[in-house]
């Protein structure tokens, strides 16, 4: 009895037909990694590649949240699209993109042509993003409560969300919170974890920080004796860095 061997071309369109199956049943997350998505962005950006923007927008369309994050950072600087801006940003929010968030609290934020600052609206973006352990945003929130910018005046809650930008690395906010508790504001006073906070903030090379433990060890304290060969060389530091853009922090 002889057996069917199946033709090449019959093995060809089997093979054909199982890769659709395989690429319909694929999710859009899937068919595309952040990682392409963010080349295409900066692509569509840096070179104003008409074609890496079209890209980015079928993303954004299949609701991507990455490429809807992308794309509302690509808009953001073209007033005539800030609606889109908004809802791209929001989409991609609300679909647990904490950078998204983030971008969105600094939309509202920030003054500019043709839109006030509403750091009320801005307030729970920075919330959401925060929670989900973004440094800067812990940091803007922190700031909001600390100067009653759109919420309540709050020092606890300014402590609080420091604390947790602070825990993430982020040296404006050590700095901010080695204030909050050498003044014992919004925190149990202790001089000793203020000079703590201070020392890591300049660790992460914050000017400010810096300049400011130059002045502190200049002086000398009960945390340090007077040192001012250390003094000169952190003031000279501190200058440096500020020389070479430090306003990432």
């Amino acid at each position: 009895m002889s057996i069917l061997k199946p033709s090449r071309l019959a093995l060809t369109v089997a093979g054909a037909l199982a890769f659709g199956v395989l690429a319909a049943c694929q999710t859009p997350e899937q068919a595309v990694s952040s990682a392409q998505i963010e080349t295409v962005a900066m692509t569509a950006n840096q070179r104003q590649d008409a074609a890496a923007e079209r890209r980015l927008r079928e993303w954004a369309k299949q609701g991507l949240p990455v490429a809807e994050r992308e794309l509302g950072m690509l808009y953001r600087s073209r007033p005539a699209q800030r609606a889109e801006t908004i809802r791209l940003f929001e989409s991609a929010a609300r679909a647990g993109d904490a950078e998204a968030a983030f971008q969105l609290g600094e939309l509202y934020r920030v003054e500019v042509a043709g839109a006030t600052a509403d750091p009320a609206a801005a307030a729970p973006w920075y919330k959401l993003a925060a929670l989900q352990h973004h440094a800067r945003a812990a940091l803007m929130l922190g700031l909001l409560y600390k100067n009653g910018s759109g919420v309540r005046q709050d020092d606890e809650q300014a402590a609080k969300w420091l604390d947790l930008a602070s825990d993430q690395g982020n040296a404006h906010a050590m700095f901010l919170l080695s204030y909050a508790y050498n003044e014992g504001r919004g925190v149990v006073r202790d001089p000793a974890k203020g000079r703590k906070l201070l020392e890591e903030a300049a660790e992460h090379e914050y000017p400010p920080a810096i300049q400011e433990l130059a002045m502190v060890v200049q002086q000398g304290d009960s945390h340090s004796a007077k040192d001012e060969l250390r003094a000169g060389h952190l003031m000279k530091e501190a200058t440096e860095h500020r020389h070479n853009n430090w306003n990432r922090f």
